[in-house]
């Protein structure tokens, strides 16, 4: 049954995602010296997808549905497939912490876009955690490190688009899928749904798919595939299905914090300081926009651990 507020449990499984997915980060930086990047997020889909295939037999679940269902699954495959080959290109061109946090626009397209189509009023508050983010962004443009190139500007472009598209997705799938189908549902259409469009953009726009194949290169893109394509994501729809999707976009925060530190520590990035100043902005952004009255912030709740 849907619950109105996250509790403790929902907390814990955000905790642990949003560390996987701020060391993703770092891992598709990684894989990108041995692979095209459009070609890893492909064979990336069609590893998780035929994972998500299996676990949809496994518990008996239809693998599709028919009618206007399968349609608005079409749609999410390809916001979702758009969005990750945007997300990947963003990764290549510019440095990883940054795209962690430019990436991390998506809740305040979720906030914007709850408020227009889901009736989760915006209020002063939460507007000024948009402006707050905003600003954020434009610290992250300013605070160049030394090893600035030309392309990266193309890589934050890349990044932004892919965090629009992030947020058109969240928000189609919690208006159209979310009280229609089963989570492993939602999960199955945006992968399967988003493989031709990553082979398509693949085909049309990298030249070459295998730079330097390594067992490095290829543990990375297990981790990217089996750890966050399947294990993260089906647990995250699982969240979007059963919680307050508005209140689930506070805790995402955590997520550029921990891309930054591990691209600073692992990806070896510079910290600037339009880079840290960026992010605590669009952090506290990210939590008055999407805060509630009624959500995990009841610390009564937190403590009871109710439904």
């Amino acid at each position: 049954m849907p619950k109105d507020h996250i509790d403790a449990k929902g907390f814990v499984v955000v905790l642990i995602l949003t560390v996987l997915w701020g060391l993703n980060y770092s891992a598709i930086k990684f894989s990108n010296t041995g692979l095209s990047p459009i070609f890893t997020t492909f064979i990336r889909s069609v590893i998780a997808s035929l994972l998500g295939v299996i676990y949809c037999i496994y518990i008996k679940q239809p693998v599709f549905h028919r009618g206007i269902i399968l349609f608005h699954g079409f749609i999410t495959g390809m916001l979702f497939g758009l969005e990750f080959v945007f997300f990947y290109l963003a990764v290549l061109y510019t440095g990883a912490s940054r795209t962690a946090v430019l990436v991390y626009l998506s809740p305040f397209v979720v906030a914007l876009g709850a408020h227009l189509f889901l009736k989760e009023r915006l209020n002063l508050l939460k507007t000024i955690g948009l402006v707050l983010a905003f600003i954020g962004v434009y610290l992250v443009f300013y605070g160049k490190p030394l090893k600035h190139t030309r392309y990266m500007l193309m890589g934050d472009i890349f990044a932004i688009i892919a965090a629009f598209l992030w947020g058109a997705t969240t928000i189609y799938i919690k208006k159209y899928l979310a009280e229609s189908v089963h989570p492993i549902n939602t999960f199955i259409y945006q992968l399967i749904f988003s493989v031709p469009i990553m082979f398509i953009s693949a085909c049309l726009i990298e030249d070459r798919w295998i730079i330097n194949l390594s067992l490095e290169v290829a543990g990375s893109v297990f981790f990217q595939s089996v750890i966050v394509a399947f294990m993260s994501y089906l647990a995250w729809f699982k969240l979007i299905h059963d919680y307050p999707v508005a209140q689930l976009s506070i805790f995402t925060f955590l997520t550029p914090v921990f891309g930054v530190l591990f691209g600073i520590v692992i990806s070896k990035e510079q910290m600037t300081a339009g880079l840290i100043g960026g992010l605590i902005l669009v952090c506290i952004g990210i939590y008055l926009t999407n805060s509630q009255s009624a959500g995990f912030l009841n610390s009564k709740k937190l403590l009871r651990g109710r439904d």
